[in-house]
């Protein structure tokens, strides 16, 4: 079984790397811009479309409070991308929103920004794989039946390319994105240059069929809501903060120079795509369903493949970019989390790859599971997107609040004072505005899904604490104590013994190699006649090491054997001991006989070593008293030694 799956590893994985493989990744601006802009870029494709969605729940009168809303929504993008900038030039190593809050907040703070980005990240990889899937049906309706299985399929295949070590190439990132903002361009500088003209590009789509009169508290409320749902065009922004090491030195005033203007562009695209699907009286994806984007293309360019296919296309290729970059940070970021305590320590080690294959995976499982259970629609994923997006961010900017706060109580140059009071303002007004939309999303989508986004934060956030704990209390008992460490007075072997035979005669040759104070075989009589033959060989063959055979009234073996250790450990606490175990192995060698590893493998667990490992079990808990199995190779080619009597 282990070559087996030794095999498939290396079918599916690949051949390992050498550790002096891994290289840092150093970028100029060119590159580094189109490549970090994946993420923040990508929401175009989705945001908008989420407050038509939400809107249109009130009929095609309330379309006309879309403008407004996507203002208020890139009053929030202004908000958030500006405090960034500060925040990467003060902390130009890279981060990131969960060491900004525990550096200032403290560990508690920490845990939460970090079970929010948790969650983040499995919903990046979800909502994108999910839109990407929605933007190719719009060229093939024939695979909406299928969205999510497509969905968790493209999940699968991203994780299998990261598995492997492999990565997207720079330039390819790059001029997907570039396809991208330029299809979305296209069509927004096409269509309001159009209807500056006079033309008609009113969209043929239907409208919604409930055109009910709402109260102002209702519409109010469903505003609300669209103004929270078209805030995940924010999304992605914070990324700048974890890779400031990937830009050039200086590195915080370049990932701030990208940062400004990867914000600018996203800003432009979001209000003019909202403009334009107002102005066209686009319906959103529920009334065709067709992604937003398509039904512009439609009313743009008259429906022609020739302009539809190049931009869902793209629109698709960015979305998977976007979701395989967080294949790439949430392995790194989980590494930084068991670093410190906060998970298992196996997701701090490289696979063969040279990735963290256990991140990967726990990423790949958990995005899947989500896209499956929500039927591979991007809406219905964006109220959990939300809610963990924005408690990280309102996290962040607080904490650079308090950070600002502190370099003014000991700054005195009258230059970088202003400075300070400036980013410490953005910082307070990006918290109020992130605030706001965390408020409205846990009033309004609380029961739409909104709570299990809670549960998911809140379990992440239990687990990291109980985890820290168990680290924490594991690091405090195996301290190292200061001065001498005591030594066990006297050090005695327990060899179990059931016949003589080369096993037992290997046991005791170990035994005796690590110079014990004493020596004792011990065997439980369960039958008498047994006993009574293994005493007589015993005496015959002149062995040389005491034999003890304890009695069993009632057949029991483990038993009788556990109470003797204890009472030695009883008797001598500062004693040591320690119980040699026989141990049946398949060897891997040349095989003869009906010894081969094909029949014994399956079978060595099942017939043999019970027990040992019921000894086991029950000894590994006792202080003082160490468990030593010694194998016996099953099938090995290699003559044994003879029976012959222990030395003293």
């Amino acid at each position: 079984m282990t070559r087996s799956w030794a095999v498939l590893k290396r079918l599916l994985v690949g051949e390992p790397f050498a550790s002096g493989r891994g290289s840092s990744l150093v970028l100029s601006k060119r590159y580094a811009i189109p490549l970090l802009a994946i993420n923040p870029i990508s929401s175009i494709a989705y945001a908008p479309e989420q407050v038509f969605l939400v809107l249109g729940v009130a009929g095609t009168a309330a379309y006309a409070l879309s403008p407004w809303t996507g203002l208020a929504v890139a009053a929030v993008m202004v908000a958030v991308i500006a405090s960034y900038r500060y925040t990467v030039q003060a902390y130009p190593g890279g981060g990131g929103d969960y060491r900004v809050v525990t550096a200032n907040f403290g560990p508690g703070a920490g845990r939460l920004a970090a079970a929010a980005l948790v969650l983040d990240y499995i919903l990046t990889v979800a909502v994108s794989t999910a839109a990407a899937v929605a933007a190719l049906d719009a060229l093939m309706p024939g695979l909406h039946p299928w969205r999510e299985w497509l969905a968790a399929a493209a999940i699968a295949l991203l994780a299998a390319f990261n598995l492997r070590g492999l990565r997207v190439s720079g330039r390819v990132a790059a001029a997907v994105t570039v396809a991208f903002v330029a299809g979305v361009a296209a069509i927004v500088l096409t269509g309001l240059a159009r209807l500056a003209a006079g033309e008609d590009l009113t969209s043929s789509a239907p409208a919604p069929a409930d055109e009910a009169e709402w109260t102002s508290a209702a519409l109010f409320l469903l505003c609300a809501r669209a103004f929270a749902a078209g805030s995940v065009a924010v999304t992605g922004v914070e990324t700048f903060t974890t890779r400031v090491r990937f830009f050039r030195p200086p590195r915080g005033r370049n990932a701030a120079a990208a940062i400004t203007t990867v914000g600018a562009a996203t800003v432009a695209l979001f209000i003019g795509t909202v403009v334009l699907a107002f102005l066209v009286r686009a319906q959103g994806p529920e009334a065709r369903g067709y992604p937003l984007l398509a039904q512009l293309s439609d009313a743009v360019f008259g429906a022609s493949p020739a302009a539809l296919w190049p931009v869902m296309l793209a629109t698709a290729g960015v979305l998977l970019l976007a979701a395989n970059t967080a294949f790439v940070g949430f392995p790194q970021l989980a590494s930084v989390f068991a670093e410190d305590s906060l998970l298992p320590r196996q997701l701090h080690k490289r696979g063969d790859r040279l990735v963290y294959s256990n991140g990967i995976l726990i990423l790949a499982v958990a995005a899947a599971l989500l896209v499956v259970l929500y039927g591979g629609g991007a809406f219905e994923l964006i109220g959990l997107y939300v809610v963990g997006v924005f408690l990280s961010m309102v996290l962040s900017h607080a904490a650079m609040s308090r950070h600002w706060r502190r370099v003014l109580d000991v700054e005195r140059d009258p230059a970088r004072r202003a400075r300070a009071h400036r980013a410490r303002a953005t910082a307070v007004a990006a918290v109020l505005a992130c605030a706001a939309v965390l408020v409205i999303v846990a009033f309004t989508m609380f029961r739409r899904g909104g709570w299990i986004a809670v549960l998911i934060i809140g379990g992440c956030y239990l687990l990291m604490r109980a985890i820290s704990r168990h680290y924490a209390a594991v690091r405090g008992e195996i301290e190292h104590p200061k001065g001498k460490p005591q030594l066990p007075s006297r050090s005695h072997a327990i060899v179990l013994a059931s016949s003589v035979n080369l096993p037992l005669m290997r046991m005791l040759s170990y035994a005796k190699a690590t110079r014990p104070d004493t020596v004792t075989a011990l065997t439980v009589n369960v039958d008498a006649a047994a006993s009574r033959r293994l005493v007589a060989e015993w005496d015959r063959r002149r062995i040389g090491v005491p034999l003890t055979v304890l009695d069993s009234p009632y057949r029991e073996i483990t038993g009788p054997i556990v109470d003797y250790v204890k009472a030695r450990r009883r008797d001598a606490p500062r004693d040591v001991v320690t119980v040699y175990l026989p141990e049946y192995v398949v060897g891997l060698g040349p095989q003869k006989g009906r010894l081969s590893r094909g029949y014994f493998n399956w079978s060595t667990s099942l017939l043999h070593n019970q027990t040992t490992k019921a000894l086991h079990r029950q000894l590994k808990y006792e202080p003082g008293v160490m468990v030593c199995t010694v194998p016996w190779i099953l099938g090995d080619s290699t003559e044994p030694p003879p029976l012959r009597r222990i030395p003293k």
